[in-house]
């Protein structure tokens, strides 16, 4: 079925609407940033640049770098954007923009997120990197597709069952990261744990200002959860929306985060710019290793 000029919408350069990239724009292996200026900050360690295109939040580089590959692109805050991004990659890869039609031949890409995020485990310091083995959305991103193939339903069932937050109109959803493509970043720099993603970084993170949150021991209940051996580690705002969504379209995510603050000490990075381009100098390492390979 060939897709109607409102649902797959095109720029008249024929590039996708949000994102102005053409399909050769982009790599297999895809680097995702929230920070437009973070872009430039990661593409500078490439040999080349061959594409820079920007449009409202999002910057993408694709480049060539020790012979492999890549593009990075910013997603700005939230999953209302990582909506955006990951559907719109994926038309790229798999959408004729000519047919409008679906391809046959599906191109898998892999996504690897390189954000920024607060711990709420008072034994996870600042300026360490945390691998999320699953994205817990309390968005509500996931619950507008037919993605229950995509979830971690067991995951989502205990947790659920355990906050009994359905009073207060929050339930959450769960997406694991790609586990092969997560043992490729292994290293006595990661520590491995649960990940929520959240709606806001005020209220939803269990921040208080001027208005009071709803649930004043949001991070503690989120911090005392077990879950086969593992506990939630951080807050952030878009890993499990790339997991999900990834999943639902049959390609590999896993994200990497530079912890700036810990909620549980009150502490906050002094350098953390330093400790984000530590967690790009270690990305980039990996993805270019020579037994890291992307085609199993």
């Amino acid at each position: 079925m060939s897709l109607g000029r409102s649902e797959l919408i095109l720029n008249p350069d024929g590039s996708i609407y949000h994102l102005n990239l053409l399909p050769e724009d982009i790599a297999d292996t895809i680097l995702t940033v929230g920070d437009p200026g973070r872009v430039s900050q990661v593409s500078n360690y490439f040999d080349s640049i061959e594409v820079k295109k920007s449009k409202r939040e999002f910057t993408t580089h694709t480049g060539i770098l020790s012979g492999k590959r890549i593009t990075v692109i910013s997603t700005g805050i939230g999953t209302d954007n990582i909506d955006i991004v990951l559907n719109e990659l994926d038309a790229l890869a798999n959408i004729d923009f000519s047919s409008r039609r679906v391809k046959t031949e599906k191109r898998q890409l892999s996504f690897i997120r390189i954000g920024t995020s607060g711990s709420i485990q008072a034994n996870i310091p600042i300026d360490s990197f945390v691998l999320s083995s699953s994205g817990i959305g309390f968005d509500g991103l996931l619950q507008f597709y037919d993605s229950g193939q995509a979830r971690n339903q067991e995951l989502e069932a205990e947790l659920n069952g355990y906050l009994g937050w359905q009073s207060h109109n929050i339930t959450a959803y769960a997406a694991d990261c790609d586990e092969r493509l997560g043992l490729k970043f292994e290293s006595n720099r990661i520590r491995f744990g649960i990940t929520v993603t959240n709606s806001g970084f005020y209220g939803p993170q269990g921040r208080s200002l001027r208005a009071a949150p709803r649930i004043p021991d949001f991070n503690e209940r989120l911090a005392a959860f077990t879950y086969q051996n593992q506990r939630i580690t951080n807050l952030e705002m878009e890993t499990a929306g790339i997991y999900g969504l990834a999943k639902l379209h049959g390609h590999r995510a896993v994200s990497l985060n530079a912890i700036l603050a810990n909620r549980a000490t009150g502490e906050f990075s002094n350098n953390g710019k330093k400790a984000i381009e530590e967690l790009i100098q270690f990305t980039l390492g990996k993805i270019t290793a020579s037994d890291f390979d992307l085609g199993y």
